[in-house]
């Protein structure tokens, strides 16, 4: 394996990046969780290759006078950043692009689209132009209001539902999952197909090893079997094979990625790992 870029390893990426989160108005929170802003300075600096995760969310993308709209991606990539750049996002609700894309979500699963191939008039440009972060939420509200569809209530269940089992750990199987919702494990699995873009094993999946990341930011020393059976694993083998899987790296290699405990405890705000489809990086 090729020696490592010491700019992975410890938070060292902190040092040329810039992240923040800005909430949508309350009435396109139907359908957008989040926006995301990123600014990077590399600067006399080589291009860093940043690890992506994957989610089950849709994004709109925005960087350098064009746009994309990005599908569930059901493994990490890599972005390569260099220069001094921003990239401007709309993450949606799990499920809630489904009203704009107008056909199943599984149809843009693993893909990148122009964004103009699904939408009039997206403000490329305008956004490109804008002065700063502020003007550029802005710029993609005033976008999301022209091309908002009608609410879909089905749309928001699934929303919810993902943000159960996002926050519920002893979810760990879709059979579970149907029982919550009292319906059966097929009716679940067509559900996620069409307005996820990808099955509720999958979403599981992703959330379990989500806990992983989260055990990995508040300490160093992880009981690995101790936590393989508390997400339903059969033993430490099957979780280090999920996750490298999913990730591209081990566990041990992934965590570490995160800041020494000294560090982490004179921040102040308490990390939790949040991935989009620009970086991965720590929000609280």
């Amino acid at each position: 394996m090729p020696d490592r870029d010491v700019r992975e390893v410890g938070g060292a990426w902190a040092s040329f990046q810039h992240h923040s989160f800005p909430e949508p108005a309350p009435d396109l929170a139907p359908f957008v969780d989040h926006f995301w802003a990123v600014t990077w300075d590399l600067t006399g600096q080589p291009p860093y290759r940043q690890l992506v995760m994957p989610n089950p969310t849709v994004h709109l993308s925005f960087r350098g006078g064009g746009a994309e709209v990005h599908g569930v991606g059901r493994r990490s990539g890599v972005k390569v950043l260099e220069g001094v750049d921003r990239v401007f996002g709309v993450a949606f609700r799990p499920g809630c692009f489904r009203p704009f894309l107008g056909r199943a979500a599984s149809t843009i699963t693993d893909r990148v689209l122009a964004a103009d191939d699904l939408f009039p008039d997206v403000p490329a440009r305008a956004m490109a132009e804008a002065a700063d972060e502020a003007a550029q939420v802005v710029v993609a509200q005033d976008f999301l209001r022209s091309v908002r569809p009608e609410r879909d209530p089905t749309a928001e269940r699934v929303a919810d539902v993902v943000a159960m089992v996002a926050a519920e750990p002893g979810i760990t199987r879709v059979d579970v999952l149907a029982e919550r919702l009292d319906t059966h494990v097929r009716s679940v699995q067509r559900l996620f197909a069409e307005y996820v873009g990808v099955g509720p094993k999958w979403v599981i999946r992703r959330y379990r090893l989500r806990e992983v990341t989260e055990r990995m930011a508040r300490s160093k020393a992880v009981d690995w079997a101790g936590v393989a059976a508390e997400l339903g694993y059969a033993d430490q083998a099957h979780l280090t094979r999920d996750f490298t899987a999913m990730v591209g790296e081990s566990p041990t290699r992934y965590a570490a990625r995160y800041p020494a405990p000294r560090l982490r405890d004179g921040l102040t705000r308490p990390l939790a790992t949040v991935f989009h489809n620009g970086v991965t990086t720590i929000r609280e």
